[in-house]
């Protein structure tokens, strides 16, 4: 479920890929079983081919990941956190269109 940009994110590379991130990285909080996640799985991988580059994108999956999510108080999936210099900056909870996606990826590489 993920593209060539796409990076995985696990509770061992979590706090360092956001925190050491020199772009802006985009996150998406997903699961195998959740309809709504696979709906919204190929945006995030277009958008990951399409702001190569400018923007990092990623995947948690929460079942795997379940501690990091928590943290986060995630508790709807999908869950869409972006950041920039380690701070969330912007957040979508559900299914969320691509082109509202790309104005906040536009937004944050600016």
């Amino acid at each position: 479920m993920s593209s060539n940009h796409t990076i995985e994110l696990t509770q061992d590379n979590f706090n360092d890929q956001i925190s050491q991130s020199d772009q802006p990285i985009l996150v998406d909080f997903w699961a195998d079983w959740c309809q709504p996640c696979r709906m919204v799985g190929p945006t995030i991988d277009e958008l990951a081919e399409e702001y190569a580059g400018r923007v990092r994108v990623a995947k948690l999956d929460v079942d795997a990941h379940g501690e990091i999510a928590s943290q986060l108080g995630i508790s709807s999936i999908p869950t869409i956190l972006l950041y920039r210099e380690g701070e969330v900056i912007d957040k979508f909870v559900g299914v969320t269109a691509k082109d509202v996606l790309a104005e906040a990826l536009d937004r944050a590489a600016a």
